[in-house]
């Protein structure tokens, strides 16, 4: 069943157009204007237009290209997880040779081709399916069902549902609150991840349940998949399971998290084309791709507006990736005042790690050694032209912007950018 109009509830369907949003997209519009005329010089038509000016002033669905789908509306829009086996979803759009022209053999890289006369079109499910992610098997999931917290989970209780999923975003530091939050005994949270709502779908809910470890009463079930925050079906799919879920987003410099998420793919694939060649569809007049992922899943206003056609922004909590580790005792406050736990993980479960660049955590009633993420976080990232640097900040700018006045908070990740 389609979500009910919730007048009042940014985002809710059938709701009138807040004033607040009406500015906002007058803003961004003014903010992307010179842009906006840089791209079209250097750009092959409408096709080419990267910019907030083309999120619509509501968050009524969008109506997308013959590629791209969208959430159904109606009485039967919200179906259950089908039984049948799912389409196939297409495949990654081509790669981009070293020389930064397209190739028929890909970069490993996907990219969503664009529809004529549209603009930046919402992600769809194999936008997201990054080969550089780890799957995660099936074994690995019947294994995770049987462990939750940072204790053994205890052979009783039941499988239930996550009550909170923690959406996204790649690369933004979802992997270290999973390991944080985990450490309260009241919650219980599989430590794979299971990409039901993405990637498993058609499996239906009792795979879904099945992979989640025991809890008791009381207790709250959680699993982390970054990639659903990008997954244009997601926020439907979730609802249609429980419209009440509290929905957690891990949020980071959409800079630094590009070269984060460039960072882990070179790790595995070190033939594949320099950032700066990937970046760019034009390097010469600075025209960004914003089809490659790295690029587009720090979008994150454009991928927001998805989500809150389905959910109150009283649902979902954004945290701060840079503040997780500046001060990371300070946000899982916030976390666990937002699941309405007790605040139990404090300042005592944290140490830093000078090496790694990041806080490990440690049990504060003994004098065992802290236990850090694995040898894949906390990566070396490789030189990228400050020129580069420099088009990505000004290209994410009126879109941070608009994620500000949406959210309600300020990351404040120009100041950041300018007091380095």
């Amino acid at each position: 069943m389609s979500p009910p109009a919730q007048p009042g509830v940014p985002g809710g369907r059938g709701s009138k157009v807040p004033p607040a949003r009406k500015l906002l997209c007058m803003c961004s519009l003014s903010l992307c204007l010179t842009y906006l005329c840089y791209s079209l010089m250097g750009g092959t038509g409408p096709a080419a237009l990267r910019s907030p000016a083309a999120l619509p002033a509501t968050a009524a669905p969008r109506s997308p290209g013959p590629a791209v789908p969208r959430p159904p509306a109606g009485p039967s829009a919200a179906p259950g997880p089908p039984t049948a086996t799912a389409a196939p979803r297409p495949s990654a759009g081509p790669g981009r040779a070293s020389n930064g022209s397209r190739a028929a053999a890909g970069d490993g890289w996907p990219r969503s081709p664009l529809a004529p006369g549209e603009v930046i079109p919402a992600p769809s499910g194999a936008f997201e399916r990054d080969p550089q992610e780890s799957s995660t098997t099936d074994e690995e999931l019947g294994r995770a069902g049987g462990r939750g917290g940072s204790t053994a989970t205890p052979d009783y209780g039941e499988q239930r549902l996550p009550q909170a999923l923690i959406v996204g975003v790649k690369k933004g530091g979802t992997r270290a609150l999973l390991e944080a939050i985990r450490a309260h005994p009241d919650v219980r949270a599989v430590g794979t991840e299971p990409h039901f709502f993405d990637r498993n779908y058609e499996k239906g809910l009792e795979w879904y349940r099945n992979v989640m470890p025991k809890t008791l009463e009381g207790q709250i079930t959680m699993e982390k998949t970054p990639s659903y925050f990008v997954t244009n079906e997601a926020p439907r799919r979730i609802h249609s399971m429980a419209k009440d879920t509290k929905l957690i987003v891990v949020v980071r410099n959409p800079v630094t998290r590009a070269i984060s998420d460039y960072t882990q793919t070179l790790s595995k694939k070190p033939d594949i084309p320099t950032f700066e060649v990937l970046a760019f569809k034009n390097r010469t007049l600075g025209l960004i791709d914003a089809s490659w992922s790295a690029i587009r899943i720090g979008i994150y206003a454009l991928h927001l507006e998805n989500w809150l056609q389905y959910f109150p922004l009283s649902q979902i909590l954004f945290v701060s990736g840079e503040r997780l580790i500046t001060d990371p005792a300070g946000e899982m406050a916030k976390v666990q005042d937002f699941l309405g736990l007790k605040r139990i993980v404090t300042e005592k479960h944290f140490y830093f790690n000078k090496t790694k660049g990041f806080p490990c955590l440690k049990k504060p009633e003994d004098s065992s050694a802290p236990r850090c993420l694995g040898k894949s976080k906390g990566r070396t990232h490789p030189k990228i032209d400050p020129d580069v640097i420099h088009r990505l900040r000004k290209f994410y700018k009126p879109f941070n912007v608009m994620f500000y006045q949406m959210t309600g908070q300020d990351f404040q990740w120009e100041q950041e950018e300018s007091d380095k």
